[in-house]
């Protein structure tokens, strides 16, 4: 009599820090689309005041895009375990993201300085929110940088553990992503 052979299907897992940074990121999406589709809709409705984005903006989307390659060079250098360099490009992707948002500020005090308020039309409100928004999840992003800094720092980012590093890299470009998406709908729909 043989015996009967059970066959087991394999159990498909995901990392918990994973899921949790895509659920995030699938939060943001909606809380986004939200937003824009509630300035298009007041934007329809009329009273609606055009004002220039100061190239300042511009500028700060060159800074953040620029973290992004230096937080992939931190990937590469982990993946390769050259702690050194891995610290050097989250250390710089930190900066750059601080350089943002101060240039961000920057931004709001020019607009301030041309008459565009937070509480002025709903085109200068809806452009405060929106940016301001991103802002915030910028600070987060920060949050987690300094995380990763301070585990690279311990040795824990490595070739063999890339988790962390993986999780902070997927937020931080698309948190850049997410504002390119911004920027350009700020300057497409005025």
């Amino acid at each position: 009599m043989k015996k009967d052979i059970e066959i087991t299907k394999p159990i498909l897992t995901v990392n918990k820090w994973k899921f949790i940074v895509w659920l995030f990121i699938v939060t943001i999406i909606m809380f986004f689309a939200a937003f824009t589709s509630a300035y298009l809709v007041r934007r329809a409705e009329g009273n609606w005041t055009e004002f220039e984005i100061p190239p300042i903006f511009y500028y700060s989307t060159a800074v953040l895009l620029l973290s992004s390659v230096f937080m992939h060079l931190g990937y590469k250098a982990a993946k390769k375990d050259n702690f050194n360099s891995l610290k050097l490009y989250i250390s710089i992707t930190f900066v750059a993201g601080m350089i943002f948002l101060v240039m961000q500020y920057m931004g709001w005090t020019i607009l301030q300085k041309e008459g565009v308020f937070l509480k002025g039309n709903p085109a200068e409100s809806f452009y405060y929110i929106l940016t301001g928004l991103h802002g915030f999840h910028l600070v987060t992003g920060l949050v987690v940088l300094f995380f990763s800094f301070l585990e690279a720092f311990k040795m824990n980012i490595h070739a063999k553990n890339l988790i962390r590093i993986e999780v902070c890299a997927t937020y931080w470009h698309f948190l850049d992503i997410l504002w390119v998406y911004l920027l350009l709908f700020l300057v497409f729909f005025r």
